[in-house]
Parts: structure tokens; sequence; C-alpha cells
């Protein structure tokens, strides 16, 4: 080495002089490297942003996807010296691919003859793969009639299948179910077909005013004993009934107290003789009126639906525990209903979607609205827990804190004054349950 220092020949330094190219191209080449590969990162990111935008509108003819494709990729990628930026889009059944090129310009490179070199990304995202369930429950009270409310509910349902359908690319993708309520809900089904799910009467009776006392809240509440008797229906006052039910049972034997009628607890209509699984049945009751619409399971008939919808007529009291209990009994699996697809389905989406005017003015166990109102707050909060999301909506009237808690976000909660404006709020949520779950 001392020698090789002291070394005084011109040798060594030509040496160094060749070397020294190929080391600062060397350097410059990998510089120049790590800046594309930055920018192949942010080209990355701004694709990967544009697929999903795009995705939520699919379909779409060929020159606008590629005019809305690019806006959003270069808006994502922001300041850059990328030249020839090219993008394509190739949309396919089910889901769309993107590349994305550009030429970079060397600055190192550029002295050795390396005047662009071009970087490039592909992204993909899927679309009109998502299912959707929905449970329409509509407030079909008396107060429905005041100011044409009916007629505009009406028109805003039908908007809401409307795009339902639209959106719906493949059959299953989209089923909606129809659950009008009053103080009670109705179903398809007479006093001389009735299945055993029904429960006849109340069942029992109190030691405490037995004339007048006619259920087990009331009489033990004030220091009866409610004594429980089995009754299978046939009795002239049940002879004409039309479908109505109410409120199910709670059992205060267990502890704590289950309450069957803001839950989902498939009825028991195996053991008669039982009183935990009479509690479990559904009770009838005489309609409030003879004009509530019977509940529509899930369907994809959209005539079957619109059907319903055209011929609701308002009547009766406000119940809203009893239509967001029937809103979930025709989502979920769990007899009485069977057509909702089984919880954490893969891309299935459920959705209750409450439309109330009112407070609530009678139910089976009380005609308080406070006690009405904790019911429906604990339904609503099973229901969120199950994973179900609740959109709802609060027309002109009724408690304001409690509708917009029974909402799954701030944002899926909508006070409506003026009813005419109805349509709006209901296109407002099906085009949010289209782009974000029909067309993920």
């Amino acid at each position: 080495m001392r020698r090789f220092w002291q070394d005084h020949r011109g040798n060594v330094a030509i040496m160094f002089a060749l070397a020294v190219v190929p080391v600062v191209g060397a350097m410059g080449a990998a510089l120049d490297y790590s800046l594309a590969n930055s920018y192949r990162t942010d080209m990355q990111k701004a694709l990967d942003a544009a697929a999903l935008a795009v995705s939520k509108v699919m379909p779409m003819e060929q020159t606008a996807l590629d005019k809305v494709a690019m806006q959003y990729f270069t808006a994502s990628l922001g300041d850059h010296s990328l030249t020839g930026l090219k993008l394509t889009v190739t949309p396919d059944q089910g889901h769309v691919k993107l590349h994305a090129s550009g030429d970079y310009t060397p600055g190192v490179a550029s002295l050795f003859g390396i005047d662009k070199f071009e970087v490039g990304v592909t992204s993909e995202a899927r679309w009109g793969i998502g299912k959707v369930e929905v449970a329409l429950v509509l407030d079909n009270s008396g107060s429905m009639s005041d100011h044409g409310r009916m007629g505009h509910l009406k028109n805003a349902a039908a908007d809401l299948l409307k795009v339902l359908e639209g959106s719906a690319k493949n059959p299953g993708d989209a089923k909606v179910a129809i659950v009008p309520f009053d103080s009670g809900v109705r179903v398809n089904y007479t006093q001389t077909d009735a299945p055993n799910w029904v429960k006849w009467g109340h069942n029992g009776s109190c030691s405490f005013l037995p004339w007048l006392l006619k259920n087990q809240t009331g009489c033990t509440q004030l220091g009866g004993v409610w004594t429980w008797s089995v009754w299978t229906g046939g009795n002239s006052k049940w002879s004409s009934w039309e479908g109505c039910l109410e409120d199910r049972d709670y059992d205060a034997s267990a502890s704590p107290a289950v309450l069957h009628s803001v839950l989902d607890t498939a009825p028991d209509s195996t053991n008669a003789n039982n009183p935990a699984a009479l509690q479990t049945r559904y009770p009838a009751k005489p309609c409030d009126s003879s004009s509530l619409r019977k509940v529509t399971p899930l369907t994809e008939s959209w005539t079957t639906l619109n059907t319903e919808i055209t011929n609701m007529q308002p009547s009766g009291f406000t119940n809203i525990s009893i239509g967001m209990a029937w809103g979930w009994h025709v989502l979920s699996p769990t007899e009485l209903y069977t057509q909702g697809a089984a919880y954490g389905t893969e891309d299935l989406t459920k959705f209750v979607i409450l439309m109330t005017d009112g407070d609530n003015t009678r139910s089976r166990h009380s005609n308080d609205a406070s006690t009405i109102n904790a019911r429906t707050s604990s339904v609503c909060t099973n229901i969120k827990a199950a994973g179900i999301k609740i959109y709802s909506i609060r027309l002109v009237e009724g408690n304001a804190d409690l509708i917009k808690g029974c909402a799954s976000e701030p944002g899926m909660y909508f006070d409506v004054q003026d009813a005419s404006v109805l349509s709006g709020v209901f296109k407002t949520i099906a085009s949010q349950i289209a782009s974000l779950h029909l067309s993920k």
C-alpha cells in the first residue's frame, strides 16, 4: 500500500479516470431508479383510488368511463413530472381493470443516452357482486292521512324500488320486504288456517280484577297473581280474525326477564302446555283497520312490491316497536319468515328503513309513549347488534331522539318537515345502498 501511494506513474490516474465514468453512471442510474420507483408508488395509490371510484359508477359507456377514470387518477396523483400519461380501462362482468403508464425523464442517467423510461401500474376492482336485503318498515297509522303524507310516502317508496331494481345486475342482488304497521302488523292468515305459532287471547287470568286485567304485565304490576291457561282459538271473538298480531310476551320467570317483543326469538309451535313456549308465540288481535296491508316477505318481484305500496291506506294507532320487530323478522333466517339469508353471508348487507310520522301511542302492553319508546329503543339496539343497518326517517312529528337513536349512524337519520321531500330522501337512501353495496 505504501508503494502504491508513492507511485507517481500515470497508469493509476488513467485507470481511476476511466473507472469514474461507470461508477458515476451506476450511482446516477440508482438515483433515477429510486425516483422512478417513488413515482410508481404514487401512481399505484392513485390508480387504486380511481379503480374504487370507477367501480361505484359501473356500468358506464366506455368513453364516459375513460374520462371519469382519468379525472380520478390525475386528481389523486397530484403534482408530478411524468409525461405521456396513458390510462386504459377494461370493464368486464363483475370487475374492471385499469392500467396506467407514463414516461419518466431521468436526471443523471440522461448523460449516458437514456432519455426516458416507462413507469406502469395496474389495478383491478370488483363491481356488481354485492347483494342487499331491505325491509321497508312503514307507518300506516291514521296520522299518515294528514296533508297527503301517505301519497308522498307511496311515491317515495316506489322511487326507492325503482333505484334498487335498476341497480340489481343479477337475479337475487336485491330483495325487499314491506312491513306496514299501525298498533300491530298483519300476516297472510285467517282464523281457519292459522298455524300453531299464533297465540289466542292472553292465555291466562289475574287474581286481581280478572275482568279488567287481561295481561301478565298489568296483573303483576298491581300485585296480582297471573295464572296461565291454554286456549287454542275457536272462540266467536276470533272467528273473524283477519291476521293482525300484537306484541309478544316476556318471560318474567327468567333472570333477567326475556322480552320476546324486542327479540327475534323463533316461536315455539310444538309445546302448547308450556307457558314459556306460549310466550314466544305471536298474540292475535283485532285489526285496527281491515285496510292494513299484510307483511310482504323478502322478494324480488318488483310488481308485487309496487302493488303493496300502492294499496297502503292510513288508519289506526302507532306502535313503532312492533314494526321494527317485524322488520327484523323478515330479514332474519329465523322462523317465522325464513327468506332472509344467513347472517355473515359474503357480500350481503341487510337494511331496515324505518319511516314514521308520530309518537308511539298504543301497544299491547301499554298506551304510555315513554314505556313503548323504551321497547322501541331496545328492539333497534338488538337489530343493530345482529349486524343489520338501520336508516330512520322522522316525518314532521314524533320523538326525534328516539328515531335518530334507531339509526345506525347520524348520517343515516333524516328529519323531514315536508312530506313532498320524502321522495328525495328515499332516492338518496336507495342510491347509497346501490352505490356502496350493489356496486362494490
